[in-house]
């Protein structure tokens, strides 16, 4: 008696990748733009135009933009759009202070150094070096602050490292706008993050805090110009015996 065959076995069909919620993907997109730049401070967004570019109806729009304006990225103006908001000089005299405090600490704190974080910071490097030849600046931006969050979360303090993560966008946003201002700036920024880590390679704990020092303190200026520069590092520059 002949055996009954087998049934050949069913392929299981890809389902299509779940898109997140209209409203996160208008935030996303709009938030992303103004990091990068490509939504500029100043500019103004109308409902239908992110509408349009993100492919969704205007009343995800809304909510996006409600998120952004909590953020402080954007303002919201009834029935005409969304302004985007510059960077106030109050707002980069904060960050650079925050980012002082909490960076000097950590180099000091991350003295003697494990060889885990001078490979992750080795890693860093190279991506910046790579991004930077392919000209792909928010990548660049995206790897500086990766350097020195790496260094942040290698203290080991918890708080700290979140406190520090909240000042991620501005960060971004600042570092993308002083490679489009300054972009002889992108490999000097790279020798800096070098002669860091060449300091904590050193075991000078000093060193390496004064470098994170001159290093914020000179690219954060040029987010306001230049001439500020030289008045700040001269300001800041420590009387001898004072190291």
């Amino acid at each position: 008696m002949p055996s009954a065959s087998s049934p050949a076995p069913t392929t299981p069909v890809a389902q299509p990748a779940k898109q997140p919620p209209a409203a996160e993907r208008v935030y996303a997109h709009v938030k992303q733009a103004v990091l990068e730049r490509r939504y500029e401070g100043g500019m103004l967004l109308t409902e239908g135009e992110l509408a349009e570019a993100v492919g969704v109806s205007r009343t995800p729009v809304r909510e996006g933009l409600l998120r952004l304006e909590v953020e402080g990225l954007i303002r919201l103006y009834p029935k005409k759009g969304a302004l985007v908001l510059p960077v106030s000089a109050q707002e980069i005299a904060d960050v650079v202070e925050t980012r002082l405090l909490v960076e000097q600490h950590a180099v000091r704190r991350s003295v003697p150094v494990s060889a885990a974080l001078v490979a992750r910071l080795e890693e860093l490097l190279a991506e910046q070096r790579a991004h930077a030849e392919s000209g792909d600046l928010a990548a660049v931006a995206a790897a500086d602050r990766c350097f020195h969050a790496a260094i942040v979360k290698h203290t080991g303090n918890e708080i700290l490292t979140r406190l520090y993560d909240q000042l991620r966008d501005r960060q971004l946003r600042m570092g993308v706008a002083v490679m489009h201002a300054h972009p002889e700036r992108i490999a000097k920024n790279i020798a800096e993050h070098a002669g860091i880590l060449r300091a904590l390679r050193d075991g000078d704990a000093e060193a390496a805090a004064d470098a994170v020092r001159r290093h914020v303190g000179r690219v954060s200026h040029l987010v306001r110009g230049e001439d500020a520069l030289d008045a700040y590092v001269e300001a800041h520059e420590p009387v001898d015996g004072e190291r």
